[in-house]
């Protein structure tokens, strides 16, 4: 926790809020921009849209999903910044890709029509568009985060290599395809996942994972038990508790 009279600042990089912003993914950036505060630190946010700076500070960096179109959009620009991004995850910053970025961290999504485009190869993973569409609330189990809950929307489905391990066992729902029980992926400190909702606000262990990751590594801080009174005195913990148990017993 930052106990300074002046907050540390801690930056955070939304990519492509313009194209890839759907299902509430926007949520996120807001939730760690909120609980950065809670925390005692000072959020400094960013926005990357095609054409953009790349900021020279990232701590954390997060993304969305779109169309198919809002995919191509971004693609030559993502491949640009690919170099920038393998760094910083070799670096061990903490990022979580939503859907369609979680797709082009990939190698590749390949449409319906066969139309491929070209991922970063931050992830070991390919993604085929299909007929199906996997669309529901979804209940997964994480060794690291415990219960992950969240709503899926794509027809496009993701087959995990083997240099990822899955985020979650899914145990009602779809997740990354038909065919296996995984939800996500994870490397080093990255993460992607198809759940909107958005995900951090029914989920805050994967927010403050990102949060504390990031404060660890650029001061060597650890985020404690009590280290954001805003949580205990506003009561958000135990609605946050009771808001997910109602969302896992929601249906599919």
């Amino acid at each position: 926790m930052s106990t300074t009279s002046t907050p540390k600042p801690v930056h955070v990089l939304q990519l492509y809020p313009r194209d890839m912003n759907i299902y509430g993914d926007f949520g996120n950036a807001l939730v760690l921009k909120q609980r950065l505060t809670w925390y005692g630190y000072q959020p400094v946010m960013h926005s990357y849209d095609p054409g953009d700076e790349f900021p020279e500070e990232v701590d954390v960096v997060v993304g969305g999903g779109g169309q198919d179109s809002g995919q191509d959009r971004i693609q030559q620009d993502l491949l640009g910044i690919s170099e920038k991004l393998h760094a910083l995850a070799e670096n061990d910053a903490p990022m979580l890709m939503i859907c369609g970025l979680y797709q082009l961290f990939g190698h590749y999504f390949e449409t319906r029509e066969g139309h491929r485009i070209q991922g970063i190869g931050l992830l070991d993973i390919t993604t085929y568009g299909t007929d199906n569409r996997l669309i529901g609330n979804v209940v997964s189990e994480s060794e690291e985060f415990g219960q992950i809950l969240g709503y899926e929307n794509h027809s496009g489905q993701t087959y995990l290599g083997e240099g990822v391990k899955p985020l979650a066992t899914v145990r009602t729902g779809e997740g990354n395809n038909e065919k296996d029980p995984h939800e996500g992926a994870r490397y080093r400190n990255v993460i992607g996942s198809y759940l909107h909702g958005s995900l951090l606000p029914k989920n805050p262990a994967i927010a403050d994972f990102l949060i504390g990751t990031a404060v660890a590594k650029k001061y060597g801080e650890a985020l404690g038990d009590s280290a954001a009174p805003g949580l205990t005195a506003l009561g958000l913990s135990e609605l946050t508790a009771q808001a997910r148990s109602v969302a896992a017993t929601r249906p599919r």
